[in-house]
């Protein structure tokens, strides 16, 4: 749990440098890239090739593809069409995609993940109750995208885990991760990549700097790890754990307005959703 709880802190934290110095000033896809290389040669010194399964090696890189690469251009994607505080709350959906998917990889079907889906849906849509944009409803779906991908890569990462025991520690065996990232992101940039929206400041390249070191490098690898040492419904729970975080900054820091009432009212119901999911994995087992 310590390593999930570590990095929620870290993920919220930079959820917030992602809104306030990145969207809308640098370009997406170029943001996505550097944190990747960066990750990368943090972890080229560690990572091991001879001794370590090739099926390991193979699902690692399909999950770095997955879990970082696809959801993080989603992600900064919808940072140019959804404020901080919508991209949080939108990522309420993840621990029952986390739920759905291990049901699936365990070949079960758990029905209260969709009551709570439904309930979880309906306290977002009590925090974000003054109406839908066409690029509110965009950006929803780029982030519930972000959701299934991200869900779907901590979910394999923790079966491969259980699958390939071995001698060989795991920060040696998670460069590959970023391998996978950079099969999706490169292409992306340099296909999609605006080259006059590079960073400009001190601030932008800090930020990045932080994003790739701590935020992707450590952040993605313990989280994974975390992962590994607890239970899909604990995992599905941690997941939500960085929205009231997240807002909290939010306000603190940026002072964004916020309806504290609503958000009261809301942030209990997808609790309660949690709950709901978590009642249905006990009655499964």
């Amino acid at each position: 749990m310590r390593y999930l709880i570590f990095v929620t802190l870290l993920w919220a934290f930079s959820f917030n440098l992602i809104g306030v110095y990145l969207a809308g000033q640098v370009d997406s896809y170029f943001a996505v890239l550097t944190r990747v290389i960066l990750a990368g040669l943090v972890f080229l010194p560690f990572t091991r090739w001879r001794g370590v399964a090739p099926g390991f090696i193979a699902g690692v890189t399909l999950v770095g593809a997955l879990q970082f690469g696809v959801t993080y251009l989603c992600l900064y994607m919808s940072f140019n069409v959804l404020t901080v505080a919508e991209v949080l709350l939108f990522t309420v959906l993840t621990p029952l995609h986390v739920t759905l998917i291990d049901d699936a990889l365990n070949r079960r079907f758990n029905p209260w993940a969709l009551v709570a889906a439904a309930v979880a849906v309906f306290g977002a849509g009590l925090i974000r109750y003054d109406g839908v944009s066409g690029d509110f409803l965009g950006g929803f779906l780029l982030m519930q995208l972000a959701n299934f991908t991200f869900a779907a890569g901590q979910v394999f990462y923790k079966h491969l885990a259980q699958r390939y025991p071995s001698d060989v520690p795991l920060h040696r065996r998670f460069g590959y991760f970023f391998l996978g990232a950079l099969v999706i992101v490169l292409p992306a940039w340099l296909l999609f990549g605006n080259a006059e929206k590079l960073p400009t400041t001190t601030t932008q390249w800090a930020v990045l700097i932080w994003m790739g070191v701590l935020a992707t490098a450590v952040g993605q690898f313990c989280w994974n790890k975390g992962a590994t040492l607890v239970d899909a419904g604990t995992l599905a729970v941690m997941n939500n754990m960085a929205v009231p975080v997240g807002l909290v900054l939010n306000l603190l820091f940026w002072g964004t307005t916020t309806n504290l009432l609503m958000l009261a009212v809301g942030g209990a119901i997808i609790l309660a959703s949690l709950w709901l999911n978590r009642l249905g994995q006990m009655k499964a087992q």
